[in-house]
């Protein structure tokens, strides 16, 4: 019997990589994102190639109702989620605290940390309801030291971190695995949305060096999901051979 895993911002980076990684491997999937045009894409794409079934949830994280009406909604057969991905994430300008734009600190914020929050809460009950599941967080380097210009892109993925830790004690009496994985530099949308389409800084931060791709991301994440049922791992920081810490990259040749 194929298991379910549910993933948030499925329509591009770690999340598509990871419906990629997880259809290949004969999951079924529910797939949210809020472009509905990109994710009934990769519904078609990946159904063709792997004969999964893909379910479409689309909706916006930030938006609290939005998603507990969603998620409530599953049908029956859509309610035995195995998996949850909270990867739905971005980072928004890297500016000094003093003159960043606070709009940008309210959608890190409502997404990183408050969309999180929101799905959690809603997938978890059909989870505790089969008295097993795992949930998966995606954090960042960010999260383990701030950086220059990082200020609230790095207090938000520290959040998770947090977040991570108390959801594994609360959930151990429902044999619920919780764990964290923590990239560091990886090329994807990812700095084209913090830059805002400036590609030329955008392409700046992963010069001279070869960073991760979203695929390396997503092999471990399905490596960490498919662990036996009595081994859970805990918190994960992967980096490329280039790259240290949050800090420390190393740009030769």
């Amino acid at each position: 019997m194929s298991k379910l895993v549910f993933i948030t911002g499925a329509t591009s980076g770690f999340g598509k990589a990871c419906a990629e990684v997880f259809a290949a491997n004969n999951w079924n999937i529910i797939l949210n994102g809020r472009r509905l045009d990109r994710l009934q894409e990769i519904k078609t794409q990946l159904e063709e190639q792997y004969g999964v079934n893909i379910f479409l949830l689309p909706f916006d994280v930030q938006q609290k109702d939005e998603v507990f009406v969603a998620i409530n909604s599953l049908p029956e057969e859509w309610q035995g989620i195995d998996v949850l991905v909270n990867n739905a994430g971005l980072a928004l300008g890297r500016d000094h605290f003093d003159v960043a734009d606070m709009e940008d600190w309210e959608i890190m914020i409502d997404t990183n940390l408050k969309g999180l929050l929101y799905v959690s809460r809603a997938v978890l009950p059909y989870m505790i309801k089969r008295n097993g599941g795992h949930v998966i967080n995606l954090g960042s380097t960010a999260g383990k030291e701030a950086y220059e210009n990082g200020n609230v892109y790095c207090a938000s993925k520290a959040a998770v971190d947090s977040i991570s830790k108390g959801m594994r004690i609360d959930l151990l009496q429902h044999k619920i695995k919780v764990t964290a994985i923590h990239p560091g530099a990886a090329e994807t949308e990812f700095s084209m949305v913090r830059f805002k389409g400036d590609e030329d800084k955008a392409a700046a931060v992963y010069a001279g060096y070869t960073p991760l791709s979203a695929k390396d991301v997503a092999d471990v994440i399905f490596y960490a999901a498919t662990l036996p049922a009595h081994v859970c791992i805990n918190d994960l920081v992967l980096t490329c051979t280039a790259q240290a810490n949050s800090f420390y990259t190393y740009k030769g040749s």
